[in-house]
Formats: structure tokens, sequence, C-alpha cells
């Protein structure tokens, strides 16, 4: 393996539309959604290791995830191990990172890589970034792989790139904000979108660069620490200065400013995990398109229901359809899948009237 391949595992997210199973304690990146026996972060851990030293990935997190990251992932050790002592979005905790990387190796290309996505033909994942990192070993680019659009989704970003291309490596014209169905639908037709999947590869000193040139003050305040990093000093350094950060995207920061971008149609498939709905999409169903997950089930006219529960719990339907039925300890939710996106105004008004343990 290349020892100048690094990661950044991203895995600092709460995941509240995965609530009651994902809470703030326990998000869901650390659980296994799928019933695979893996968690997603573990999943993921194991994918990009397939290409890169396993020494070599990184993972970002909330400093309250430091005992889960380090429980299911044993064999990580504490320099891989980077904690945000505050919740500032993925432009700060990545350009940390990435000094950090540049640090121990000047010469160092990585991936930046959300916890909790789903990807199934991992082969063609590790070829993909295998190109984009021979890209960027020899071009000063900041890339990214997009996902080719399966229908007119509103919930994601889209990348537009230069449709007069016939090379697999694109040259994005721009970024756009998640659009409403019929900007959508738009998107679809002139066939040059992809869903933004929030995957990034670069080399260190391109990324550096890049943030230096677009966000200085960014720079300017996680820069001034460079001298400190990688020692026993860091900590002290990271736990007065980080809170400063501005609260902003790398979308945002970077890959909107800059004019060096491109992008890779991803040729695996893709799921980012965002909702019941998405997992449901995911998994095997029954005869009555009931998606299952650890329960034992049974349905008298009740179709195209999520359900989840405790290893082996009996559940019960009857004249359900389209539903969310998720039993965790003390909550038991039941809900329109229709509704989904909902489900953080839920939490929000659980916690108000039963306590903030439950979220």
């Amino acid at each position: 393996m290349n020892n100048n391949y690094y990661a950044i595992l991203m895995a600092g997210g709460v995941g509240s539309r995965f609530w009651p199973v994902s809470t703030q304690n326990f998000p869901k990146q650390f659980h296994d959604m799928l019933g695979t026996g893996e968690t997603l972060i573990q999943k993921t851990f194991n994918r990009l290791a397939n290409l890169i030293p396993a020494e070599n990935i990184f993972i970002l997190t909330n400093e309250h995830y430091n005992d889960l990251v380090f429980e299911q992932l044993p064999g990580v050790t504490k320099r891989q191990v980077v904690l945000e002592p505050a919740m500032r979005n993925t432009a700060p905790c990545i350009l940390y990172a990435a000094l950090k990387i540049q640090k121990e190796n000047e010469d160092a290309v990585m991936i930046v890589a959300p916890s909790d996505h789903w990807i199934e033909d991992e082969q063609a994942f590790s070829n993909n970034v295998q190109t984009a990192f021979d890209f960027c070993e020899s071009n000063d680019a900041l890339m990214t792989l997009g996902i080719t659009p399966t229908f007119a989704n509103t919930g994601y970003g889209y990348i537009e790139f230069d449709k007069s291309s016939n090379s697999e490596i694109k040259s994005v014209d721009q970024f756009r904000e998640k659009p409403d169905y019929e900007t959508a639908k738009t998107f679809i037709e002139q066939g040059n979108f992809l869903w933004n999947a929030g995957i990034f590869m670069w080399s260190a000193k391109t990324v550096v660069s890049a943030f230096k040139r677009n966000q200085p003050q960014l720079f300017e305040l996680f820069e001034s620490g460079y001298t400190v990093y990688n020692t026993e000093f860091e900590d002290d350094f990271i736990k007065e200065n980080y809170p400063k950060a501005e609260n902003i995207s790398v979308d945002y920061a970077l890959m909107e400013k800059s004019d060096n971008v491109h992008v890779i149609p991803a040729t695996f498939d893709w799921n980012d995990l965002g909702t019941w709905g998405s997992l449901y999409d995911k998994l095997d169903k029954d005869e009555d398109s009931n998606a299952v997950v650890n329960s034992r089930v049974l349905a008298e006219n009740a179709s195209g229901n999520m359900i989840r529960s405790k290893k082996d719990k009996i559940v019960v339907l009857d004249g359900l359809k389209d539903y969310i039925i998720v039993d965790k300890d003390e909550v038991l939710l039941i809900f329109p899948k229709a509704k989904e996106q909902d489900i953080k105004k839920v939490l929000q008004n659980v916690k108000a009237n039963f306590g903030e343990e439950y979220g």
C-alpha cells in the first residue's frame, strides 16, 4: 500500500432523523443500521482500508464520542482520533486534520469520507478513489465523487459538470443548492448533473493552499498552531482555539469558490442513509414490501413498513401501511414514512416534554 495515502473519516454527526435509534449520546454511525454485523463506522473504516494503510485513516469526531471510537475500532491509536471540542461544521475539522497530515507527510493525498454512507460495490469505490488519487498527485485539483441521479431528488445538492468532456474526470462548472422538484427534473433532463455525495479527494498541499486562498481567517486560526500539531501541546491549543472557528461547510468554504474542482461520476451504488426511508430502500423486503431489522414479524394487511426492534422481538402488525415502527428501550416510534423529515421536530418535542435524555 502507498504510505502517502491518507483518509479523513468524518464521524461527528448526530443523525437525528434516525431517532430513536440514533441519539446525541449514541449516533447512527456507531449502530449496525442494516443488521450486517458491522456498524456504519466499522464498515466505512474497513472499506477505506482496502486502499489506504489502516494507520493513515484519521477519524474526526466530537470529543463526546472518543470512547465509542476506540470501542468500535480497537486497532486505531490516539494519533488517529482527531477530536472536535465544539461543533463547527465540516470546513474547520477538515482544515485541522489536513494540517496535521501535511505536517506528518508533505506528499500526502487524502480522501474525506462520511462514516455513515452505504456503498455496495467496494471494489468500484476503490477504483474511483485510485483514479482520483492518481490525478491529485500530479495536478492542483480539488476532486469529488458525484452520484448519477436515479430520480429528481430534492434532498441533495447537485454538481453541474462540463458536458463537452469525454474524460472519466470532468471539470465542475458549479455546485447547485438543493432544488425544488421542477428544477431537479430539469437537472436530470440535461444529463450533466450529479448528486453531491460529500466525498472529496485532494493532496494536502492543494487543500491547505485552497483554504489559505479562500478562507484566510480560518486558515490563520489553525495555521497558528502548526508548530504544536502532533505534539503533546496540541490539545491545549485546539481546546482554546477551535471554538473560535466559523461554522461553515467545506462546500461553501472551498468547493463553491474554487476553479480547480473536478468530479468523477461514481461507478458504485450509493446511499447516504440519511433517513429511515433511505434505510428502507436498501433493505431486503418481505412479500408485503415490509423491511425488517432484528424483529420477528407477524403482519396482516400491512405493507411498505420499516420495522426495527431489539433482537428477535416479536412484532405483530395489522392494518398499517407505509409506516416507520421503531422500538428502542423507553421509546416506541410509530410514524408515517411520508412525514419522516418531521422526525427532527418530533425529537425536539419529546426532549421538551420528557427530558433531554430521550434524544
